[in-house]
């Protein structure tokens, strides 16, 4: 059972006035979205990297596997592209965690997390689904943004002299 704190309106669980959530005042939403807007910088960067990766991958596989194997062609650029799989992995893994981060800070349903962990597998599909999600979360963070400078503070409330 919460208790409530007559100065401030707020309960002991943080709740606002009728134990509903606790509303966050301009900055600490101003707060949430540079750190939103931080990573989807880093989220766009590794999906454009990690999509890069995936096709590099795919042509050394096609040449690897296709024309060396069964069509016979040379293998003289193996020992260069052998590297290629090892870096797509470890990139695949930063991309992995920037999702999350992203995941987390925007709040998103598990579905989404699903999708954009697939992006780094299925190629091409980074790339698409990081101009979707970069077009979408801008405008979101913008209309946050302009909602918060619009609405004025409220006035008597928590953190106010009175």
């Amino acid at each position: 059972m919460s208790t409530a704190d007559s100065s401030t309106g707020r309960t002991a669980t943080g709740a606002g006035p009728g134990g509903g959530a606790p509303v966050p005042d301009a900055q600490q939403v101003l707060a949430a979205v540079r750190k939103a807007r931080g990573a989807l910088a880093r989220y766009r960067f590794m999906a454009l990297l990690t999509g890069t990766m995936l096709l590099v991958l795919c042509v050394e596989m096609i040449y690897k596997y296709l024309l060396v194997d069964l069509a016979g062609v040379s293998d003289a650029l193996l020992p260069y592209i052998e590297w290629v799989p090892f870096a797509h992995g470890w990139i695949y893994v930063v991309y992995l965690v920037t999702v999350l981060d992203l995941w987390a800070k925007m709040r998103w349903g598990f579905g989404r997390l699903v999708t954009l962990v697939l992006a780094g597998v299925v190629p091409v599909m980074s790339f698409v689904l990081e101009k979707r999600v970069v077009r979408d979360v801008g405008a979101r963070l913008d209309a946050l943004e302009a909602s918060r400078a619009q609405r004025p503070a409220p006035a008597g409330g928590p953190g106010t002299e009175g």
